[in-house]
């Protein structure tokens, strides 16, 4: 199981780099996401999931426990991913609305800089 998640996490991390390093708005936003997906599979496999365990240490039982802090930050993870998302498909929309392509060249800036 651990060679499957593990597997996983590296997929979407290769996947994810591959569509950053790309010169279109919309593969990076993918990338992005395909990374932030990466990290939360991550944060997940790290709490070591018990099975019928609560989720409070109790001091009068000698009970196992899940740790409930992995949970809580792929939680919070989602929600911060989500709308980062949202804000940057609408940044790409909005370039792409007013240059008419999606591409990001680095050139024409640069360019445009120096007759500035």
């Amino acid at each position: 199981m651990e060679l499957l998640v593990a597997s996983a996490i590296g997929v979407l991390t290769a996947g994810g780099v591959y569509l950053i390093l790309r010169l279109r708005a919309f593969p990076v936003i993918l990338g992005l996401s395909l990374l932030s997906y990466a990290v939360n599979i991550f944060l997940v496999s790290t709490g070591r999931l018990a099975i019928n365990a609560p989720p409070i240490l109790n001091k009068y039982a000698d009970v196992p426990y899940t740790d409930p802090l992995p949970q809580a930050l792929v939680l919070t993870a989602i929600v911060i991913s989500f709308g980062m998302t949202a804000v940057l498909v609408m940044f790409a929309l909005g370039a792409y609305l007013e240059a008419g392509d999606d591409s990001i060249d680095m050139k024409d800036a640069e360019e445009k800089d120096d007759a500035a």
